[in-house]
C-alpha cells in the first residue's frame, strides 16, 4: 500500500511543485495569506476534502477534512504559508505547506481500506501570531491520535525541543520638556528603556544556558531637543521549558518595574504575540518517522540528532496531541534558514524533490500508525506519560 501512496503523489508532482513555486513566488505575511490558503483549498477540494474555513475567526486559516467510510486514527498533517518581512519564504513555508497537502493526498489513496480520518490543518502566522496556539487552546487538535509536520532545512534531522516562548512589550510614560531650556521640568521615557536594557544585561549573569532574552526600541522619541514622553520596547523571552521561562519573565517584570521607579516614569506591559510553549516530540512517533526516512534510501548516518531551533507554535500543539516536527533536507549547500541564500535555493527543483519526499515518509508514517494497533497504543502511552511529567526540561 506505501507503493499505492508513492504512486499518487508522483501522479501529482507537477501540480505540488507548480503549487509551491507559486507560493513562493508570491509571498504573503502572517494572517494576510489569501493567495496561498485559497489555493490550498482549492487543491484539498479537489482531492475530496471537506473544508472549514475560516477558523476561530482566523480568516486564512483552514481544516481540510477527509473520514474514510472505515473507522480509524485520526492523522494530521500541519501546513504553513507564511512569509517573513523583506525576505519572502527564506524558511521554506512554500514547501511545508506544499509536503501536508501531498502526504493528505497519499495517504487517501488507501484510508478507505485501512480506516481513518484525515485533517490538514492549514496554520496561518507560524512566524508571528501563529494560529497554532489558538487553535489548540480551543481543542482542535484533541481528538487527533498524531499531528505531524516537516521542516525543509539543509540537512536530515530528528524531531527535537524547541524554546518556550513569551512576547513581551513594555512602554514607559513620562513628561515631555524642552532638552536644552528645562529638561528638569520632562520625565525621560526613554532613560527608563535603556536601564530596562541594562538591568536585562546584569541578569543574563544569573540565568540559566538554554535562557534568551532579546529585544529591539520601537519607540525612542521624536527629535533630539524634546524628553521624550513616551518610548517602548519589544522583547522575546525564552527558555527550554514553559515553567522556567514564567520565571525569567517575573525576572524581567521586574526590571521594568525597576527602571520605571528610578525615572518616575509610568510602565505598562502586554504581550504583543501569542506565548509558545516548548515542543514535546513523542520518540516512538519520531522513531516511526526516521524508520521510513532511511527506507526511501536516507543513510542514518545522515539523519542528525535534533536540536533546537528556536520557538514553535507546534510547542503548543504538542501538549494536546502526539507530535513530530523533524527536518528533511532540500538545499545540499550549507544557509541557514531565514537568509536570502536559503529562500533562492528553496525555489531550485532540489528542493520541491525534498518536499515530495518528505511527504511520503509523512504520509508512510501515518500509514504504518493506522495498521498497526500496537503502535498507536505506545505513542498515546508515551504522550500520556509526558504530559504527567509536565515536561519540566532543564
Amino acid at each position: 500500500m506505501k507503493q499505492q501512496i508513492a504512486s499518487v503523489i508522483d501522479r501529482y508532482s507537477e501540480s505540488f511543485t507548480s503549487l509551491s513555486k507559486y507560493i513562493g513566488e508570491h509571498p504573503e505575511l502572517g494572517n494576510e495569506e489569501w493567495e496561498a490558503s485559497s489555493r490550498l483549498k482549492e487543491a484539498l477540494r479537489e482531492h475530496g476534502f471537506e473544508i472549514q474555513s475560516p477558523v476561530l475567526d482566523l480568516p486564512t486559516a483552514f481544516i481540510g477534512t477527509y473520514v474514510s467510510v472505515k473507522p480509524g486514527p485520526t492523522i494530521a498533517f500541519l501546513c504553513e504559508y507564511d512569509a517573513l518581512p523583506e525576505l519572502g519564504h527564506a524558511c521554506g513555508h512554500h514547501l511545508i505547506a506544499v509536503m501536508g497537502l501531498a502526504a493528505a493526498v497519499g495517504l487517501k489513496e488507501v484510508i478507505d481500506e485501512i480506516g481513518g480520518t484525515i485533517r490538514v490543518y492549514g496554520t496561518p502566522a507560524e512566524e508571528t501570531k501563529g494560529a497554532k496556539v489558538p487553535m489548540a487552546a480551543a481543542g482542535l487538535f484533541d481528538d487527533v491520535d498524531i499531528a505531524m509536520m516537516a521542516h525543509p532545512y539543509h540537512t536530515y534531522e530528528k524531531s527535537g525541543s524547541s524554546l518556550a516562548m513569551d512576547a513581551i512589550q513594555f512602554e514607559y510614560f513620562g513628561k515631555s520638556a524642552h532638552a536644552a531650556a528645562s529638561p528638569y521640568e520632562g520625565i525621560n521615557a526613554l532613560d527608563a528603556i535603556l536601564l530596562l536594557f541594562q538591568s536585562i544585561g546584569a541578569l543574563r549573569q544569573q540565568l540559566r544556558s538554554h535562557a534568551r532574552i532579546h529585544g529591539i526600541i520601537t519607540e525612542g522619541g521624536k527629535a533630539p531637543n524634546i524628553i521624550p514622553d513616551y518610548a517602548a520596547a519589544q522583547f522575546y523571552i525564552r527558555s527550554a521549558n514553559r515553567p522556567y521561562t514564567d520565571e525569567v519573565v517575573q525576572k524581567v517584570l521586574r526590571c521594568a518595574e525597576g527602571a520605571a521607579l528610578q525615572t518616575g516614569c509610568t510602565m505598562k506591559w502586554s504581550n504583543y504575540e501569542f506565548s509558545y510553549d516548548e515542543l514535546i516530540t513523542n520518540r516512538v512517533l519520531s522513531d516511526l518517522f526516521t524508520k521510513n526516512l532511511t527506507s526511501m534510501g536516507i543513510a542514518e548516518d545522515m539523519i542528525e540528532t535534533g536540536k533546537d531551533h528556536g520557538s514553535l507554535d507546534l510547542g503548543n500543539v504538542s501538549r494536546h496531541c502526539p507530535t513530530i516536527h523533524p527536518y528533511v533536507k532540500v538545499v545540499d549547500e550549507r544557509h541557514m534558514l531565514h537568509t536570502k541564500e536559503f529562500r533562492d535555493l528553496a525555489m531550485l527543483p532540489r528542493a520541491f524533490e525534498g518536499m515530495l519526499l518528505a511527504a511520503k515518509v509523512l504520509a508512510f508514517t501515518a500509514y504504518d500508525v493506522i495498521v498497526n494497533p500496537d503502535l498507536l497504543r505506545s505513542i498515546r502511552e508515551e504522550f500520556e506519560r509526558s504530559i504527567r511529567s509536565g515536561h519540566q526540561g532543564n
